[in-house]
């Protein structure tokens, strides 16, 4: 008896443009050494680095593992995201010399 097999599901994907957005970082150092960075523009964010560096690089990987979750979930976007714009920026940035 020949096997039945299923026709392929069509997958529906919903494909959103987000431009970069900057959002707001609140780095502290940790009593017992690190670094820890929270954000009051992405709820959830926290990342903990040995470094402000490395903290602040390991907190910008989690919003843009957040902003996809929201996408593919088709959950809503933190706020933030609402507000981006192309307009011209300037960011004051941590570096590192130690």
């Amino acid at each position: 008896m020949p096997v039945k097999r299923k026709a392929p599901r069509k997958i529906q994907q919903h494909i959103t443009e987000v431009d970069e957005v900057a959002i707001r970082l609140r780095v502290e150092p940790l009593k017992e050494g690190g670094y820890l960075a929270t954000s009051s523009d992405i709820p959830g964010l926290v990342a903990e680095g040995r470094s402000v560096t490395e903290a602040v690089e390991i907190a910008q990987g989690l919003a843009r593992k957040i902003v996809e979750s929201c996408i593919e979930h088709g959950d809503p976007l933190p706020p933030v995201f609402a507000k981006a714009s192309r307009e011209p920026q300037e960011f004051i940035v941590p570096v590192c010399i130690r």
